[in-house]
């Protein structure tokens, strides 16, 4: 997943929320809805599915980028541009400073 320092720390979280939501303050969660919503809302779902947020079951690459009509890589680019675009917003970084 990212590579780069700016959305590693966003990439780490969302996996997190993923696997244990219960460590996740509600607040945090609900904040994190919003967030999201600065994406399209393709890439939101795209998103969420992925990483299996918010009680969405987790969906496998693959079957991500066949809805979209791209390869997997070109969808994991997606997924990663989206990440390093949320990881940016002043949002990310208040909440960043809370965890």
């Amino acid at each position: 997943m990212p590579a780069d320092n700016i959305s590693k720390g966003l990439h780490s979280f969302l996996v997190r929320l993923s696997y244990t939501p219960e460590s996740v303050s509600g607040d945090i969660v609900h904040a994190m809805e919003h967030i999201m919503h600065l994406l399209t809302p393709e890439d939101e779902h795209a998103v969420t599915g992925y990483y299996g947020l918010f009680g969405i079951e987790r969906i496998a690459l693959d079957e991500i980028a066949a809805s979209r009509g791209v390869t997997p890589e070109e969808m994991m680019e997606t997924i990663d541009g989206c990440v390093r675009k949320l990881a940016i917003t002043p949002e990310w970084q208040m909440i960043q400073q809370t965890i």
